[in-house]
């Protein structure tokens, strides 16, 4: 390809920490650790809320809500992948579904598991379900963009060969073996959705959470419908994924992020109808 040594060769070691051999796991991944990352900034998040009377959850209610979250995204993201991108592996192997060290979690399942717990947690502590829907929609942001950037880490979910001065060499994206001359360039779809799904929606969600009274439930549907319209926007730069069919002509991901947009909408419309203005720290 000409001209290939002025792009960027994505080609780091998806281990944060290698293990001996013998240890039985190969080691400790950066996908895990934005995992884990994700769900301490959310924790921290949750008890800046309390401290500042935006939540009616005491600190040990909050660890108890990243609890519940913890495995709702995990259930939610790994169950979410099994049944909207690898639907043929799930039937060959139904026990594939836990082993989440394989890699395979799906954003818009791990929404699903979410409000699976959230419905949980909100009947156990006797807290209005909007309410915590709100509270959690403005920590979801940290995890994503930890996610996003662990994915380009990984060099995976690469975006569409591209001519951008800016676009990055994938070894992934080609065979095994083929030289890196031989790999066309593609945009760096992984930071765009870094950005777009992290960096903005975390602004744009703590603008609106901290500046006034919504009525309960705005901030969750919100929350959905921009993160819809940020990811239909990114999947247009974004390589398909190898193998899974598309949708009425389009990829998974724009075709699911359109259903979380009639959602999202649907939710802002119903809050404003049934529920008057309230503090994100009401019951």
């Amino acid at each position: 390809m000409e001209n290939f040594f002025a792009h960027y060769v994505v080609d780091f070691d998806p281990f944060a920490l290698r293990f001996p051999e013998g240890w039985g796991l190969e080691g400790i991944r950066w996908y895990g650790l934005s995992y884990i990352a994700g769900f301490v900034i959310a924790l921290l998040l949750f008890n800046l809320y309390s401290k500042k009377g935006k939540s009616p959850l005491s600190s040990d209610d909050n660890s108890s809500l990243i609890t519940y979250l913890l495995f709702g995204v995990i259930i939610g993201g790994r169950l979410g992948y099994m049944l909207f991108y690898d639907f043929g592996t799930l039937v060959e192997n139904p026990l594939a579904v836990f082993q989440i060290w394989k890699g395979g979690m799906a954003s818009h399942g791990g929404f699903i598991g979410v409000v699976v717990a959230m419905l949980a947690f909100s009947r156990a502590k006797k807290v209005s379900f909007w309410t915590i829907s709100d509270i959690v929609s403005t920590a979801c942001a940290p995890g994503l963009f930890l996610g996003r950037m662990a994915n380009f880490i990984n060099g995976e979910l690469w975006g569409k060969i591209s001519g951008v001065p800016w676009a990055m060499i994938f070894p992934r994206s080609a065979p095994a073996g083929t030289a890196i001359e031989n790999i066309a360039a593609r945009h760096p779809s992984q930071l765009y959705e870094a950005a777009a799904e992290g960096v903005f929606i975390f602004a744009y969600l703590q603008w609106r959470f901290w500046r006034g009274k919504l009525p309960k439930g705005q901030l969750a549907g919100e929350f959905l419908a921009v993160y819809a319209l940020v990811r239909i926007l990114c999947e247009v730069f974004r390589e398909p994924d190898a193998g899974v069919a598309l949708i009425f002509g389009l990829s998974r991901g724009t075709f699911y992020s359109l259903l979380t947009l009639a959602a999202g909408i649907a939710i802002i419309f119903y809050t404003k109808r049934k529920r008057p203005a309230s503090g994100a720290g009401e019951n």
